[in-house]
């Protein structure tokens, strides 16, 4: 049984550190990055829409919105930039390009019209400034291929006029590409891209109307940074953050549902194996048009802290493991420790072995658990040790009725065969001059008989256990006074001198039968004394109890039966015969009466007699 309970109760709770131990792992490697995502997104939704109500409120100069985003950078390290309703960095004038545009009978609204041209989305800064990409000089004809919004244009690629293939449109195959090459042009790829597959799509007749155009303009002046950056979203590493901005503003020139979406749309990105969240919040700008709010956001530091919690896990698992091992051992051992001591005090219990207690060392439920097997095996033994008191009692009743059955049987047979035999004599006429003398035997035979069972009969009232005594206050030297009156003529016929030495005192008991038990002794007393001799009787206070006492001159008792003077129909020596009178059952009673009035008695030998004596209550 030990092995087994501590062997579970290690499984178990290894079993159960361990499953604790794999959630924690599994929940911190699996589960915490799609939670660090969840909260890194809100709290940047959250920035946003503050960062749009900051928006709306600035001033619309160019400065003002720069100083929001390098704010919100520092404070976020989330890259924003605002777009206007056409994708394009809004309040880009530090980076674009003025052209004048030449008539166009396809599109009147743009023919003779001067229009800025931003250039973030068609050439990267660092291009420019080192020298990797042919500028376009003021003057230069050109050729821009965009498309048309609302009487704007939007461009898709600008180029050196005559450099592309007339009808393409821009969309240039690999091998046209290579021609072009060292020829000044810029390009938007991503929205590029979003052209070709849309005139693919237009030739094969799935698209409708072709916003896309090109209109020949000159160059007046191009505007470009000088040894420094002024938009901080474009220092976005690798124009990263400008290419996936150019990307949604291909969606939303060339995908005409993209403006029934949400007003907050949120896509995953990655770039190097880097995790982002996309961000893009439909607003009004400061002067109430429509425009939107991009954002990037990079959970690269969910992942480094991920690896680094990975790297720590191959270190920490193994002490983890054996400190869940050790841990699960000692609390095996520490909960069945108890257990196995109360198994093996109540294996000692059932075999009725009382001796062993088992320790109280908690108080928890196992400590109130042991405290009620000790109060149960103090029951069971008081119980038992009861019933085995009971079964001697009942033992000891059984043979005291075998016996008093003897007994009776005995001491009827007597007076029956005395009687029979003078009845006899009477019958047959043997000695008619003697009949007076066998009737008075007769008669003698016969009052005895009686007094035997008027004896048997009160003793065993005072033995059924139902006999109440009713007790009241009395006088004990009133009480004493009466017993010897109804025995002043037996004292005087053998000349027996009385001596009281007896306090007024009342005491608590039934008057009738503390009589009764002072007549049997003195009864005795005078049977058992000498002629000529005294009887002394006194009656004295000794504390809150008064001992009444009986003592006569003569014959004393055996000191191994003084004890058995008490039963019936004891007969100790030939000096207390059945020829001196009585039943045999004075001493029985007056036992029962004195236990009935929970008084102390008893009986010993003086120098020259013996002394009877009991205690009673004072009132």
């Amino acid at each position: 049984m030990r092995t087994r309970i501590v062997f579970k109760l290690f499984l178990l709770t290894a079993a159960l550190c361990m499953l604790i131990l794999a959630a924690v792992v599994i929940g911190q490697t699996v589960f915490f990055k799609q939670f660090y995502a969840n909260q890194k997104v809100n709290e940047t939704v959250k920035s946003i829409r503050n960062f749009a109500n900051e928006y709306v409120q600035a001033p619309g100069s160019e400065q003002a919105i720069l100083q929001l985003e390098q704010k919100f950078y520092d404070q976020y390290h989330v890259w924003i930039t605002p777009l206007d309703r056409y994708g394009n960095v809004h309040q880009a004038n530090d980076f674009a390009m003025d052209v004048k545009l030449d008539s166009s009978q396809e599109h009147p609204e743009l023919s003779n019209k001067e229009i800025r041209v931003p250039l973030y989305h068609l050439v990267n800064q660092e291009e420019i400034l080192g020298g990797e990409t042919p500028q376009l000089a003021p003057g230069m004809r050109i050729s821009i291929y965009g498309i048309v919004k609302d009487s704007s244009l939007i461009p898709y690629i600008i180029g050196k006029t005559g450099i592309f293939p007339p009808g393409t449109l821009g969309a240039l195959t690999p091998a046209q590409l290579e021609g072009v090459k060292g020829q000044p042009f810029w390009e938007n790829r991503q929205l590029e891209e979003q052209v070709n597959q849309y005139l693919h799509e237009k030739s094969s007749g799935t698209a409708g109307t072709s916003p896309v155009t090109m209109i020949i303009g000159t160059v007046q002046a191009v505007h470009v940074p000088q040894n420094s950056y002024t938009s901080l979203s474009y220092l976005a590493p690798q124009s990263f953050f400008m290419e996936r901005a150019r990307a949604f503003q291909a969606d939303l020139l060339l995908n005409p549902g993209i403006a029934d979406e949400p007003s907050l749309q949120i896509t995953d990105d990655h770039q190097n194996d880097i995790p982002y969240k996309r961000v893009v919040l439909r607003v009004k700008d400061s002067v109430g048009g429509e425009g939107y709010l991009f954002a990037m956001v990079s959970l690269q530091p969910v992942d480094d802290a991920l690896n680094m919690v990975k790297a720590y896990y191959g270190y920490v698992l193994g002490f983890a493991i054996l400190l869940i091992l050790f841990a699960s051992y000692y609390y095996s051992r520490k909960i069945a420790g108890p257990l196995l001591q109360i198994n093996r005090v109540t294996e000692k219990i059932a075999n009725l072995n009382f001796s062993e207690k088992v320790p109280v060392l908690s108080r928890d439920e196992i400590g109130d658990l042991a405290k009620n097997i000790n109060t149960l095996s103090d029951a069971l033994h008081s119980r038992i040790e009861q019933l085995k008191q009971d079964i001697e009692k009942e033992k000891k009743l059984e043979n005291t009725r075998k016996e008093f059955i003897a007994s009776v049987s005995h001491e009827l047979k007597n007076p029956l065969s005395v009687m029979k035999s003078c009845l006899s004599a009477v019958k047959d006429g043997v000695a008619r001059h003697k009949n007076d003398y066998y009737m008075a035997a007769l008669e003698k035979e016969v009052d005895r008989m009686n007094l035997l069972v008027v004896d048997m009969l009160e003793l065993a009232k005072f033995e059924s256990g139902t006999y109440q005594m009713k007790g009241e206050p009395f006088y004990i030297d009133e009480a004493i006074h009466d017993a010897c009156g109804l025995l002043t003529l037996d004292m005087e016929n053998k000349h027996l001198d009385l001596r009281k030495q007896v306090d007024q005192v009342s005491v608590w008991g039934n008057r009738q039968r503390i009589e009764q038990v002072l007549a049997n002794f003195l009864t005795n007393a005078i049977r058992y004394s000498p002629e000529n001799q005294s009887i002394h009787i006194s009656a004295r206070e000794e504390g809150e109890a008064v001992k009444v006492s009986v003592e006569n001159k003569g014959a004393r008792i055996p000191e191994d039966q003084l004890d058995k003077i008490w039963d019936r129909f004891y007969r100790g020596d030939a000096a207390r015969k059945r020829s001196d009178g009585g039943t045999g059952l004075g001493l029985a009673i007056c036992k029962n009466i004195l236990e009935l009035h929970g008084a102390r008695y008893g009986a010993m030998n003086t120098e020259d007699g013996v002394l009877f004596f009991f205690y009673l209550h004072k009132a």
